[in-house]
């Protein structure tokens, strides 16, 4: 992966193989669809391929404000599935639910596992979408009904947490990990971009010059979607 695996994600030139080269439409800005790939290969991999996400099943997002929670929320609801999303700020948990989740939970005020066994009468969810680390998993652990299953890709606030075993063996629970996805995942997820299914979120556009700046905005948890580097 460009900027993780190879150096040069913020260089004004790079090469990649031409098998990777994938075409796209004028229909969206080079901006627009340099926010897809990641994020949406991420979330898809994570939903349809690993977890296999029902039509029906109650799913939580953790953090939708983030590029791959904005991509997950999307891709449940595609999968026809009830979206429980969780934001820190009342701007978030509007543009969730302009992505179309059906119910909100503002974790800054809010006990997330108490509004969780709330909108669903005490049973859980069937999934819990899981990229935060330390600092939620414990609790995303918690919101599971018997049978539940979390999928996690990331750990952003740790990767050190502790579970009493009791409960995911008593109550059958999974814990799933997933790491990005393969190449016709994406062809996938671009036919669906063209078509309207899924939708490009872009947050900010900065120039290459201001990386620091962007780089600032994701840390201060400042952005919705996706942080796009543009060179000028």
């Amino acid at each position: 992966m460009m900027g993780y695996h190879l150096q040069g994600g913020y260089a004004e030139y790079l090469k990649a193989p031409t098998a990777n080269l994938i075409p796209i439409s004028p229909e969206l800005s080079f901006e627009e669809w340099a926010a897809i790939p990641l994020v949406f290969l991420t979330a898809w991999h994570m939903l349809v391929t690993r977890a296999g996400v029902q039509p029906g099943e109650d799913v939580l997002v953790q953090a939708a404000g983030s590029g791959v929670g904005s991509a997950a929320i999307q891709i449940a609801r595609f999968c026809g599935a009830r979206v429980i999303a969780t934001a820190s700020t009342e701007e978030k948990i509007k543009k969730a639910r302009d992505l179309g989740a059906h119910e909100t939970i503002n974790y800054a005020e809010k006990n997330f596992v108490e509004e969780v066994n709330r909108f669903t009468d005490r049973r859980g969810v069937d999934l819990v979408f899981e990229h935060v680390g330390s600092k939620t998993f414990e609790k995303s652990l918690a919101c599971l009904a018997k049978r539940g299953r979390v999928i996690t890709c990331g750990a952003t606030s740790g990767a050190q947490v502790t579970l009493d075993l009791r409960p995911l063996f008593v109550r059958q629970q999974t814990i799933l990990g997933s790491y990005m996805g393969g190449h016709k995942e994406l062809l996938d997820i671009i036919k669906l971009v063209k078509r309207g299914a899924l939708r490009s979120v872009v947050d900010k556009i900065y120039p290459l010059e201001l990386a620091s700046e962007a780089q600032k905005r994701m840390i201060e948890r400042q952005h919705f979607g996706k942080i796009v580097l543009r060179c000028s």
